[in-house]
């Protein structure tokens, strides 16, 4: 279940992330409602996580699934740079987050 809450707090993550670039500086009242209360979910189900998995390791994957998942956003819905070097980046993010599950997995 600690992996399923993290999963949960990275998505929360990304659609806070994407919230904020509406609040346009926290000056509309709905869409900073919406981000404000997306951010308290994502810290809440990032709380859950910690309960059992190590800090270092939940912080990183909740952050890393945060990063890409607003970075292929912005690529994808915000029509931002699609470059070589930013996949490659997207890329070893993903790869860091996976390694950090399987080494906090403990061998079957």
């Amino acid at each position: 279940m600690p992996w399923f809450h993290l999963i949960i707090a990275g998505l929360l993550e990304v659609a806070w992330a994407i919230g904020l670039k509406q609040t346009a500086g926290w000056t509309r009242l709905g869409p900073s409602l919406i981000t404000a209360a997306l951010m308290i979910a994502s810290f809440f189900f990032l709380s859950l996580a910690l309960r059992t998995l190590p800090l270092g390791t939940a912080y990183a994957i909740w952050t890393g699934i945060g990063a890409v998942g607003t970075a292929l956003i912005g690529i994808f819905i915000f029509d931002e740079p699609r470059t070589a070097a930013r996949l490659v980046c997207i890329l070893l993010i993903i790869s860091g987050v996976v390694g950090l599950k399987l080494a906090s997995t403990p061998p079957a």
